[in-house]
């Protein structure tokens, strides 16, 4: 550290990329060996970076990436939209049903890229910007299958009416995207998901996965 430095943002920033650099958070006694301060220096750290969103906390304490880190940048969605639209409107055509990209927010789940098919006489509207708790909807219980390791093969998530009546969902999680928990989706006005849907979901997360490393 030199004389024109901040300690405090150093470890800040330190914080964050020891956040970034994991799949499943880390604790505050973590964070603390990692960093090798006290405990103190630590809470106060991550209660400075939540309040700007940039570092959020499970019920377990575990602290991980806040999606405000995303907000840091205004062209950070655009990018991440425009990284996953090839895969979402390659899956959107292919089932004839709406696809979507979904984060973390908080407790919550937010669609952040959407691609409704063209040749449908009608499909369900979904919209980015659209949001709804993490633990409704197949968007979100992918996301908490895979915090969890409750997926098994090949590794994606039904659900039917929990965010619209008639409507079913099948989304598989995003793999492997250092500091972004995500899925990605259809839903389908049905009363089941065909079963190769479920299949091709998977492929699409993967594509959108490999985009957005």
């Amino acid at each position: 550290m030199t004389a024109e430095t901040s300690q405090t943002l150093d470890r800040g920033l330190r914080v964050l990329k020891l956040l970034a650099d994991t799949d499943h958070g880390l604790t505050v006694t973590e964070l603390s060996n990692k960093l090798g301060v006290n405990r103190t220096v630590v809470y106060r750290l991550l209660a400075t970076l939540e309040q700007h969103a940039l570092v959020r906390r499970d019920l377990g304490g575990r602290a991980r990436v806040g999606l405000g880190v995303l907000r840091l940048g205004r062209q950070v969605h655009p990018l991440v939209r425009e990284a996953a639209l090839p895969a979402l409107r390659s899956l959107a055509e292919d089932i004839g049903a709406t696809a979507h990209l979904t984060l973390v927010d908080g407790a919550e789940a937010l669609a952040v890229a959407v691609v409704e098919p063209t040749w449908t006489d009608y499909h369900v509207a979904y919209r980015a910007g659209f949001r709804h708790p993490l633990d409704r909807g197949a968007a979100g219980r992918a996301i908490l299958a895979a915090r969890q390791g409750g997926l098994t093969e090949p590794g994606f998530t039904l659900t039917h009416g929990e965010l619209e009546a008639g409507a079913s969902g099948a989304a598989a999680p995003l793999v492997g995207v250092t500091g972004v928990e995500g899925s990605v989706g259809v839903v389908m006005l049905a009363d089941a998901v065909p079963e190769r849907v479920g299949p091709r979901v998977v492929d699409a997360a993967r594509e959108v996965a490999d985009a957005l490393r």
